[in-house]
């Protein structure tokens, strides 16, 4: 009895519904991800509103959390770039994306590049590891979960 109790529970296991399938809709969560990094490169509203979904919890690399009110609230009130002002440009790296019917899960690691033009012209290089969790309601891919977590610096790194 053991033995065929433990033969049901490993093919319950491997059953095909019990794991992410090759994401059919990869291309297109892809093309919104980096249409997205472009848009909140430039500060751009309309890809922030279509991005996030109304019901979005969002979790910034700082530990703070926030709705799309919130984080549209923020993305509006930023004074438009002057001359000189540091300039951001946000990229993806290793994306792997899941998905399970109408929701995926994309992950990535985020690459924040600043341009410090006032600043001795230096480039500074942050990287995030970004957890989002995507729906498709009518159609359409929104993030519903979003998590950033700050990846260190190497130099941050402890001695070992």
């Amino acid at each position: 009895m053991p033995r065929i109790l433990k033969t049901l529970i490993l093919l319950a296991a491997l059953a095909p519904g019990g794991f992410a399938q090759t994401a059919p809709d990869s291309a297109e969560l892809t093309k919104l991800l980096n249409d997205f990094l472009a848009g909140a490169s430039r500060n751009d509203a309309a890809m922030h509103d279509r991005f996030w979904a109304e019901d979005l919890i969002y979790t910034g690399s700082t530990g703070t959390r926030r709705g799309k009110a919130e984080v549209m609230s923020g993305v509006r009130s930023a004074p438009p770039a002057r001359p000189g002002d540091p300039k951001s440009v946000y990229s993806s790296e290793e994306v792997r994306i899941q998905q399970y019917g109408n929701t995926a899960i994309v992950a990535f690691r985020l690459v924040n590049t600043t341009e410090k033009a006032e600043k001795d012209g230096k480039t500074e290089v942050t990287k995030y590891y970004n957890t989002g969790t995507f729906l498709r309601r009518n159609g359409k891919w929104q993030v519903v979960s979003w998590q950033a977590t700050r990846i260190p610096d190497q130099k941050d790194e402890p001695k070992k």
